[in-house]
């Protein structure tokens, strides 16, 4: 079943079993005011009664009949009884023992009874008067009664099932209006593929369950995403960077096995195997650092972090590890502790990345940081003072394993400018490049600060 027609018959059984108990209510509080009122009926008749036969002693027993029958509507069914001290019926002409002496006695002893026998209702009053003491009863069948509630219960069983009809018509109408946007959802949900991990859901600014769901979905996406971008970049650059030092140590294997060669030419084709091998290692390795940098920028938490403190942790780092000097200074009107939203551990990674670079590409020189805000931003300058970077090489410095640095005599493998990238752009943040006309170059990270 689906949930709508769930929602659907749990409202309008609820709503029915409310009904049918109001209903029940009223039929029964109802019914219970009619046998009273009937009682009250009955009460007055036995009072009649008692004043016309035993307190109008001057008018004849036939003229009081005539009185009753003229002035006193019958009830349905009706029998009235007046019983003297022998519990005979006396007065009234209908002289049958109706009731039984112990019912009689019963009314003497109470002084008032009243009771239902079947469907007829029974009133007796004990009476004292200057002829004796008498005991009055009266019964008769509340039939008008009975056609009302029986009127009542076909009105009341009408009703019940129009409401039960309309409740379940209008709940299922309710119902669907109320799932309308999980069912926006689901199909939306049904877009997302392989082939469109970039699908998101529609979000809404209501704080309802479904909301929460696509939020929670949109959440799973970005991550699903993240890990689906992680594989294929792992793959692709595996493939790429992998597939050229392998060809060319099967080509020097399959050169120097192709012929005898002397002792010399061997030894030239395991020092190029080796030389290859060695590059395969520093891609394995630095693969190894994209994958698991990836992972980190996945799983990383954020959190405020005092900006003074970090700097001044890299540059103390730096003088006690490599002696290598970083010069740090503030725009004058920034705050004295200005604060960034990010994960401690990647942000010193990234500032570090670019200070290495800064360093090995001007002989380590010293290296300039400085600090300015504009609005709600934080630009960090990482100035060196070496030859700079060919505007036809700016491009592609941010790729992965792209590096220059063997053609300057130094070693890496071409992944500190794009694991930097990689995580300025996880905390909302920029890096651009800069070429001073006087040289060098000026890497600045632009980030959000915190108020």
């Amino acid at each position: 079943m689906k949930i709508k027609d769930r929602i659907a018959l749990y409202f309008t059984l609820i709503s029915t079993s409310m009904l049918f108990a109001v209903l029940c209510t009223v039929y029964f509080t109802f019914m219970k005011f009619l046998e009273a009122d009937f009682f009250e009926r009955l009460t007055d008749r036995t009072m009649v009664t008692a004043k016309l036969y035993l307190e109008a002693d001057e008018i004849s027993r036939d003229a009081l009949n005539t009185v009753r029958h003229k002035y006193l509507q019958k009830l349905n069914s009706e029998v009235i009884r007046i019983y003297d001290e022998k519990n005979r019926a006396t007065f009234i002409g209908d002289t049958a023992q109706y009731w039984t002496p112990a019912t009689i006695d019963q009314v003497r002893r109470k002084g008032r009874l009243k009771y239902t026998d079947g469907q007829r209702q029974v009133v007796g009053i004990y009476y004292k008067d200057n002829q004796g003491d008498f005991v009055i009863l009266a019964s008769a069948n509340d039939q008008g009664s009975q056609n009302k509630l029986d009127k009542l219960l076909k009105i009341m069983i009408f009703i019940f099932i129009l409401i039960s009809i309309v409740i379940l018509l209008l709940s299922r109408w309710v119902a669907q209006k109320m799932l309308k946007p999980l069912q926006k959802f689901m199909l939306e949900v049904k877009q997302a593929g392989a082939q469109n991990m970039g699908f998101r859901v529609e979000e809404n600014n209501n704080k309802d369950e479904i909301n929460l769901i696509a939020q929670s979905f949109n959440h799973l996406m970005e991550e699903l995403e993240q890990a689906f971008i992680l594989q294929k970049t792992f793959v692709a650059n595996a493939s790429h960077e992998l597939r050229t030092p392998v060809t060319r140590i099967m080509m020097n294997a399959e050169l120097s096995l192709s012929k005898n060669r002397d002792q010399a030419a061997y030894q030239n084709a395991i020092a190029s195997m080796l030389e290859d091998a060695e590059k395969m290692e520093h891609t394995i390795t630095g693969l190894v650092a994209l994958a698991k940098m990836d992972l980190d920028l996945i799983n990383s938490k954020l959190s405020p972090i005092k900006l003074d403190d970090l700097l001044s942790k890299i540059q103390t780092g730096w003088k006690t590890q490599k002696d290598l000097d970083v010069k740090i200074t503030y725009e004058k009107s920034i705050d004295p502790k200005p604060e960034v939203l990010a994960n401690d551990t990647l942000i010193q990674i990234a500032l570090n990345n670019i200070i290495s670079n800064a360093f090995k590409f001007s002989n380590n020189q010293e290296v300039n940081i400085f600090v300015e805000s504009i609005k709600n931003q934080l630009l960090i300058h990482v100035t060196d003072y070496g030859p700079g970077i060919s505007p036809a090489n700016q491009a592609d410095i941010f790729k992965p394993f792209y590096t220059r640095a063997q053609e300057k005599g130094h070693s890496g493998e071409g992944m500190g400018l794009y694991m930097a990238k990689k995580i300025i752009d996880l905390l909302k943040g920029e890096i651009t490049l800069s070429i001073p006309e006087k040289g060098g170059c000026i890497f600045s990270v632009k980030l959000r600060k915190l108020s």
